[in-house]
């Protein structure tokens, strides 16, 4: 009997053993993540660096979410994040594997033969701006000033066209001093009195606003229909997701996983965010809430081929672009479609609107998110 009562003991500390293993004595999901991943990788890609670009774009900080907030580990990556370099033209020469590069931009390099795809969306507009010293107290003040629009930017500056007509103002480049600036030295160059005017995306309008050193006078949100078209997106160099479609596929899940982290931890986003860009904390937090709450969703992966088509459209219609793209070519939905990430919208549904609505003020969208993740403002 007392041999029995230590059998039935010995059973019954086993099975509690394993239950206990099976409700956290084992791997951790981060763990788990990580070995699948890890598994993933084909034994030729473990030691290969992604070489991965963006701009000083709040559009792209996709990049340095990823890297900062462990995503790129937690797949197994090993990524080397570059910023503000010519992108287009790195990934045409081969020298860059990925990267979060405006759409304007891509398609015309994509039509001289760059082997560049789109991989995923990213942004569909929104929060670029027009921005001109306080000393301006009229657009029309704007004719014959120093203002950072780019080269020829009636061909090549979408947004510009658009803020332009909206003004009243010529869109020539002709009609200004124009030059050719990164938007954080068209910022600086603006604060210190060397320039007039500059188009940029945030967090260079939302520094101006913050800062006081000049004012919004146009921002290119939507299309003149009044309908969403293209910014930029997550593009691909086709030789690097030719030679290494495992790798391409886990970049773009990075690349969701980091606007998810944007949408749901946006206080660790805004601080990675203000750490890379240079910009303090609270421009970093301005910048989020208008991607992420005020203008909509407007970060996303979700490729939607009305809204290319709406953005082709208006493009050619304005002469920035010669011709349209082959579209069924030049984007390539199967490594989104194939890398595991979450719908977008069900991830919005499920994950941002009960927390975070549409509507919901800065004041309140900041207080909320500081509350959630456990920080104190």
């Amino acid at each position: 009997m007392q041999k029995k009562s230590r059998l039935i003991l010995l059973i019954v500390t086993i099975l509690a053993l394993s239950l206990l293993a099976g409700c956290g004595g084992g791997e951790d999901k981060t763990a788990s993540s990580n070995k699948a991943a890890n598994n993933a990788i084909p034994e030729k890609d473990k030691d290969y660096v992604v070489q991965l670009g963006y701009y000083d774009c709040d559009h792209m900080t996709g990049a340095c979410i990823a890297k900062d907030a462990g995503i790129f580990d937690e797949l197994g990556l090993k990524v080397n994040v570059l910023g503000n370099g010519k992108v287009p033209e790195a990934m045409a020469a081969g020298k860059m594997d990925a990267g979060y590069v405006g759409n304007s931009g891509t398609m015309r390099a994509f039509l001289k033969g760059a082997p560049i795809l789109v991989a995923a969306n990213n942004h569909i507009g929104g929060s670029y701006y027009l921005v001109a010293s306080n000393d301006i107290k009229d657009p029309q003040e704007l004719i014959g000033k120093k203002i950072a629009l780019g080269t020829d930017p009636e061909k090549n500056n979408i947004s510009w066209i658009g803020m332009a007509k909206e003004l009243g103002l010529p869109i020539e480049g002709k009609n200004y001093e124009v030059f050719d600036m990164s938007d954080k030295d068209e910022y600086f160059a603006l604060k210190a009195g060397h320039l007039d005017a500059y188009t940029a995306c945030d967090p260079w309008g939302s520094m101006a606003e913050y800062e006081k050193t000049g004012q919004i006078l146009a921002i290119d949100g939507k299309l003149p229909s009044g309908e969403w078209g293209e910014c930029c997106a997550y593009h691909l160099s086709k030789n690097f997701a030719a030679e290494h479609p495992e790798l391409a596929k886990l970049m773009v899940l990075a690349h969701t996983r980091a606007l998810q982290y944007i949408y749901t931890k946006p206080v660790h986003s805004a601080e990675i965010f203000a750490a890379n860009y240079n910009v303090p904390l609270e421009v970093a937090f301005m910048t989020i809430y208008k991607k992420t709450v005020a203008e909509g969703r407007t970060l996303t992966w979700t490729i939607d081929y009305d809204y290319w088509q709406r953005q082709i459209d208006l493009e050619l219609a304005e002469g920035t672009l010669e011709a349209a793209p082959n579209v069924d070519e030049f984007i390539q939905p199967q490594y989104l479609n194939e890398c595991g990430a979450d719908d977008f919208d069900t991830f919005i549904k499920e994950k941002v609107d009960p927390v975070f609505p549409i509507g919901m003020s800065y004041a309140d969208w900041k207080a909320k998110a500081y509350q959630l993740e456990g920080k104190k403002a």
